[in-house]
C-alpha cells in the first residue's frame, strides 16, 4: 500500500490556513525519532507501519482489496487449522523484519515451529506472507519484495486483483525466485506447505 500525505484542509471562517492540532502532534517523537516499542505502543485504527524511525500511514484499504484478502485468509487459515501446521494472521499485525523495519503484511503465517515468534504486541518472524496489491504497485512488488527477502522469509505471495494473477516467490539465498505465476483458470501452489494451493478463480470470485 502507498503512504499518503496529509488530506488537504479548508481555511477557516476568518481566511486564515488551519493550523494542525499542535498539542497532540507533540505527544509523539518527531519523524526520525521514533522508536519500535514508540511505533508498538501506537494506538489507531488506521494501517501504519515504521521505516528507519519513522511512521508511514499507509493509505485505507478498498472493497475489493479486503475482499481479496479476506478469501485467501479464509482458504490459508482453514488449511492451517485443519493440519495443525501453525497460526495465521491478518492485517494490522506489525511484523518484524529487522531492528528498524516493521510492516504490515496483509497475511503471514507462522508455523508450530516457529510460535516462539509471536510476541505480545508484534511477530518477530513469519513462514510465509502474502499482499493484494493496491494503487501503490512498486510498493509491493519492488520494496517489500527485497525487504521480505532480506527478512529471510522463506515464501511470499503476490496477488494481483488488477490482472487476476497470483505468483508465488521462494527465498533463494538472499533473493526471491518465482516458483510460479497463475492467472485465470489455474491452480497457485505453495513452494513451501506442502498441499497448499488455491483457484485463481476462487480468490477474485467476486
Amino acid at each position: 500500500m502507498t503512504t499518503v500525505s496529509a488530506a488537504v484542509v479548508p481555511a477557516s471562517a476568518d481566511g486564515r490556513p488551519p493550523e494542525p492540532a499542535w498539542d497532540i502532534a507533540r505527544l509523539f517523537p518527531p519523524q526520525g525519532h521514533w522508536t519500535p516499542d514508540d511505533y508498538l505502543a501506537l494506538e489507531t485504527n488506521h494501517l501504519v507501519e515504521f521505516v528507519d524511525g519513522a511512521v508511514d500511514v499507509l493509505e485505507m484499504p478498498t472493497p475489493l482489496h479486503q475482499t481479496v484478502s479476506l478469501m485467501l485468509l479464509r482458504l490459508l487459515d482453514g488449511f492451517v487449522r485443519q493440519h495443525g501446521l501453525g497460526r495465521v494472521f491478518y492485517a494490522p499485525v506489525p511484523l518484524l523484519l529487522w531492528p528498524g523495519r516493521i510492516r504490515e503484511p496483509d497475511l503471514l503465517f507462522i508455523s508450530q515451529e516457529h510460535r516462539s515468534w509471536i510476541q505480545a504486541t508484534h511477530c518477530a518472524g513469519a513462514d510465509l506472507v502474502m499482499e493484494s496489491l493496491s494503487t501503490d504497485r512498486q510498493h509491493d512488488l519492488v520494496t517489500k519484495r527485497t525487504e521480505y527477502a532480506r527478512a529471510g522469509i522463506p515464501e511470499y505471495w503476490i496477488v494481483d486483483p488488477q490482472e487476476r494473477r497470483i505468483t508465488v516467490l521462494r527465498l533463494q539465498g538472499d533473493v526471491y525466485l518465482e516458483h510460479g505465476s497463475w492467472g485465470v483458470g489455474e491452480h497457485a501452489s505453495s513452494a513451501s506447505m506442502v498441499g497448499f494451493g488455491v483457484e485463481v478463480d476462487e480468490v477474485f470470485a467476486d
